[in-house]
Order: C-alpha cells, then sequence, then structure tokens
C-alpha cells in the first residue's frame, strides 16, 4: 500500500513552452483579427488539473461568516456542521452566528469553543443539518516547503464568496506550526482552510503580513498549520472547559469520560466497532490519556491483524502534537512511538484506524 500522503501537481513549464512555439502552422488552428494563429486545444498542465479538482472537491465545504463589522471565512469538518474558523472572527459574531454556505444559504451556528490565549481558533456547530459537505484534515508530515496549497474564502468583499488563491509553501515556522506561503489571501480570508493537492486541510489561514499599511496582499501569508489544529480538535472532543473561553456543558458527563493509563504503563485490547467516534475521513478512533513528566522515555505500540493502525501523542494542554506514526514500515501496518517527553502534563493517545470505516481489533501497549 502507497502511504505517501505528498502527491504535489508539478506544471512542466518549459515543456508547455515548447510545444506552443514549435507548433506547425500547417496544424489546424483558428485566426483572430490580428491575424495570429492559435492551436484549437492547448492541454490543461498537470497544476491546472489539480487547481480545478482542489476547487471543486473543497469548496463547497467553505462558508462565509458574517458579522456586524464585516466577515470572515471558515470550513466544515464534519456531515453534521461542526465548523472551525479563526477566534478572531468568531469574537466579532453574533450568538448564533449566521452562516451562509457555498450555495448561499444563510444558516444559524452556535459556538462550540475556543482554543486558549496561545491560539487563534474557534469552533461552531451548524444548527439541524446532515450530510453536509465536509473537508478532510491532512497530516502534519505532508507538509513540505515547496508544495503547492490552495485557499479559498471570502477576501474583502461578501460577494467574492468561494474565491481560490494558490501558491507554495515558503517557510515553516515554529517547527511547523505556522505555515508561511504565498496564496494571495486578503482581509476575509481569516479562518478558511489552506488545502493540499489532496484536498485536506493543512492549515487555517489566519494573518496576512504586510509592512505597508494597506492591509493588502504583499506576497507573505500565514496559516496556522495542523499541528496546533488537530491537538484543538481532540480537546473539543474532551470537553476540557478550562481550555477555552466559553464552553456548554455536555449533556451526557460520561462521553467526556477518557481511560486514564496507569504511570507505569498498561496493555489493552479493544475493537473499533460500528458506532464508535471517528475523525472527519469518518476513520474510526479511541482516546487514552496518562499523566507524563519531563525527560520520561515512553514507547506505545499498536498492533493490529485485521486493521492499518494509526498512532497520535498529543499534549492538549500546550496544543501540541507531540509525535505520529501509521506504519513501522512499508510491509508493517502496525504503528509504534518512541519519544521522550518534553514537559510534565496530561497526555492524550489518539488511536485510530488509517483507512475510513476499517474495524476490527488492535492491542495498544504504553511502556
Amino acid at each position: 500500500m502507497n502511504k505517501q500522503l505528498l502527491r504535489m501537481g508539478v506544471t512542466t513549464l518549459l515543456a508547455a513552452l515548447i510545444n506552443v512555439s514549435g507548433y506547425s502552422s500547417t496544424q489546424a488552428s483558428l485566426s483572430g483579427e490580428n491575424g495570429l494563429n492559435y492551436p484549437q486545444e492547448i492541454a490543461k498542465t498537470t497544476e491546472e488539473e489539480t487547481r480545478i479538482r482542489v476547487y471543486e472537491q473543497a469548496s463547497p465545504a467553505v462558508v462565509t461568516l458574517l458579522g456586524k463589522q464585516g466577515h470572515g471565512s471558515g470550513f466544515i469538518i464534519s456531515p453534521d456542521g461542526m465548523m472551525i474558523t479563526n477566534a478572531h472572527v468568531a469574537e466579532v459574531l453574533s450568538s448564533p452566528a449566521t452562516i451562509v454556505l457555498a450555495d448561499g444559504t444563510k444558516v444559524l451556528a452556535d459556538f462550540i469553543g475556543y482554543a486558549n490565549d496561545k491560539l487563534d481558533l474557534a469552533a461552531l456547530k451548524i444548527r439541524d443539518k446532515t450530510n453536509l459537505p465536509f473537508l478532510p484534515i491532512g497530516q502534519l508530515d505532508s507538509i513540505k516547503v515547496g508544495q503547492s496549497v490552495y485557499a479559498i474564502g471570502t477576501p474583502l468583499e461578501e460577494e467574492f464568496t468561494t474565491s481560490l488563491t494558490y501558491g507554495v509553501i515558503s517557510r515553516l515556522h515554529g517547527g511547523g506550526g505556522i505555515i508561511q506561503h504565498d496564496a494571495a489571501i486578503n482581509p476575509g480570508n481569516s479562518g478558511g482552510p489552506l488545502l493540499n493537492s489532496d484536498g485536506e486541510v493543512i492549515g487555517v489561514n489566519t494573518w496576512l503580513y504586510n509592512d505597508t499599511g494597506t492591509k493588502r496582499y504583499i506576497g507573505i501569508s500565514l496559516a496556522l498549520s495542523v499541528k496546533h489544529l488537530q491537538p484543538f480538535l481532540v480537546a473539543l472532543e474532551q470537553e476540557n472547559t478550562q481550555e477555552y473561553a466559553s464552553r456548554p456543558q455536555p449533556s451526557n458527563p460520561e462521553k467526556s469520560q477518557v481511560p486514564q493509563l496507569p504511570p507505569e504503563g498498561a496493555t489493552i485490547t479493544a475493537n473499533f466497532k460500528q458506532g464508535d467516534k471517528t475523525l472527519p475521513n469518518n476513520s474510526y478512533y479511541h482516546i487514552y490519556s496518562f499523566s507524563g513528566r519531563a525527560g520520561q522515555e515512553v514507547t506505545i505500540e499498536m498492533d493490529s491483524q485485521s486493521l492499518d493502525a494509526n498512532l497520535m501523542l498529543l499534549l492538549p494542554d500546550e496544543e501540541k502534537l507531540i509525535a505520529q506514526n501509521d506504519d513501522i514500515s512499508a510491509n508493517n501496518f502496525n504503528a509504534k512511538i518512541q519519544v521522550e517527553l518534553p514537559s510534565n502534563g496530561v497526555y492524550v493517545i489518539l488511536a485510530n484506524t488509517f483507512e475510513p470505516g476499517e474495524k476490527g481489533s488492535y492491542r495498544l501497549s504504553v511502556k
């Protein structure tokens, strides 16, 4: 199985130029008023095809959030209407918030939670909707300098809803936590998704760097990466009210309970089944937690004969993705993480199936 998550379209510009310049006048052509001849059909480049595919696939899940003093962008991450935007966008919305879907339909959404003061992220839930289009979340290790990226949002004015721009990743800051790219974003793009060539969310467009005072695009755009988004989503599932500015209490307190592993480690046998919680890509997951200390060496292994295992280790209090693994080797689809813990705190293990809908038993050991 090919697990390479990064599939970049490469524009063969030089070859295209050679092809056009070498086009023979004896071939079929169209004559314009200026007398120039043009080929009847110019083949799309790989990059052009990718842009079209990403936009058609992703744009239905991108929304506009309307406020009294402007608007922002956001994106849906689950079919029942969970959506992500920037906290600075959510803070100026009314409650409930007015959301404009990609087809122009206006709906209401309730605030679910804010990330802590360190991060500009917020979550809302669209009311009374099911089977909505949604975006899958990409992986941290799929983010590379030089790869193509695509931004969709509503820049400047509301009539520019679901506008597409594209570029490349220019630099990664903060250990990959912030993505610098050159896809054009402007005021109103805040909270919209930054996508890879597979149409997966790898970042949330948040800042527009500009030293001219015009607040317009000059080539440096910044997005919070999935390094921050993934722990935020896990913290939302945990119902950890201390991490948010405001949050309704869960209707069922048992839902928020997470198995606490003993300090000396444990071995657990469990089963993914219909009805388990799923990530935005419809893959099942279970969550476990343990208390760790700085410098502690931890080994986590997930073995299964019936599914493709995926492991993530997170530190929600610091909004950090510590480590991730989905294949021990090309021929071994079990998962293993070996890491020295960076600080004292409660760590979260997310045990997951790599493919959507995979069911079956697994064994999780923590040492």
